[in-house]
């Protein structure tokens, strides 16, 4: 296969829902979801402009991907990335692993296993993650029938910084007043438990039997608090078998990174600007875009423009 060696800036699709907000594309309605890292974004410029990120990965496999992931999961962009601007409560949610996901779903189909970083976060603002320690496997299934299921989940105050992994199977919901950068596995299976009362529609149904069959008791959330970081530092804040999620930030100083030819680097500028550059290439960045490095770029460096914090996710 042909060889990519630029960045790829990608043009985000956005996802209206319920409990959406404005900080993410003000407008009359609001916006909960923008979807920066997906297999149908476009490509926003250069050669590919116009062709999908599906259709870049299937056409350049691992010079694009890089060789992890072409042997988990093949020609498929194993992520989705996401910023979210929760103005209300999200639903109460859980997500099937892989051998539940074909199960229940079907062959082809990928659990979904996904990790928050808090960008923003009001006075207050919480998560609901996992259950309360002690919870019994017929407590979780009769609060589940009857709407009750709120009275056993672990709360958990958030601030600007923290990170969270929510493993599949964990019931999980993500609060107002807080801004969200999410990544995940490639799949978008979500099993609604409880919707805080909201009228049922054709798109918020509740699944409640697949919620039963997926949840696991067991499992409860931790918070990795933000620690800062000195100029061009670079820390490790979320890894699994799926993804590596780092932070790299500074103002000053340029810091040198490399794909290795392992995997694509996804870099998502969450505060300032920064421009990364590579052999032939430089990419400007400036808060809230993403550009994705494919493996085959190998060494390359990322400058701060001013203060910077990057956070960079690449398959694990």
């Amino acid at each position: 296969m042909d060889t990519i060696k630029e960045a790829l800036v990608l043009a985000p699709q956005y996802r209206d829902y319920v409990w959406g907000g404005q900080r993410l594309r003000p407008g009359p309605g609001p916006t909960a979801e923008a979807w920066v890292v997906y297999e149908g974004d476009l490509v926003a410029s250069g050669p590919l402009a116009g062709r999908s990120l599906a259709d870049a990965a299937a056409r350049y496999g691992a010079a694009l991907l890089g060789k992890r992931p072409l042997e988990k999961t093949g020609l498929r962009f194993p992520l989705l990335i996401k910023l979210l601007d929760c103005a209300a409560w999200l639903s109460l949610q859980v997500h099937p692993d892989n051998e539940l996901a074909v199960r229940l779903e079907g062959p082809g189909n990928f659990g979904k296993t996904e990790a928050w970083h808090i960008l923003e976060a009001d006075p207050g603002a919480e998560i609901l993650c996992g259950l309360r320690p002690g919870t019994s496997q017929a407590e979780l299934e009769a609060a589940i029938r009857c709407g009750t299921l709120v009275d056993l989940m672990q709360r958990l105050a958030m601030q600007r910084g923290d990170s969270v992994f929510i493993p599949a199977r964990m019931i999980h919901a993500l609060g107002p007043g807080l801004l969200v950068y999410e990544v995940q596995q490639v799949s978008d299976i979500t099993y609604r438990v409880f919707d805080w009362n909201r009228p049922a529609s054709a798109g918020r149904p509740l699944h409640i039997e697949k919620s039963i069959q997926v949840a696991d008791v067991q499992l409860t959330g931790q918070t990795v608090p933000w620690k800062p970081l000195e100029d061009g530092g670079r820390r490790q804040l979320i890894s699994c078998p799926y993804f590596i999620l780092e932070v790299i930030a500074g103002s000053e100083k340029t810091v040198t990174l490399d794909t290795q030819g392992e995997s694509f680097h996804s870099l998502t500028i969450v505060e300032g600007k920064a421009a990364a550059r590579g052999n032939g290439w430089r990419q400007e960045l400036k808060q809230f875009e993403t550009a994705v490095i494919p493996a085959d770029c190998g060494e390359y460096q990322l400058s701060p423009e001013g203060e910077m914090k990057v956070l960079l996710a690449r398959a694990g």
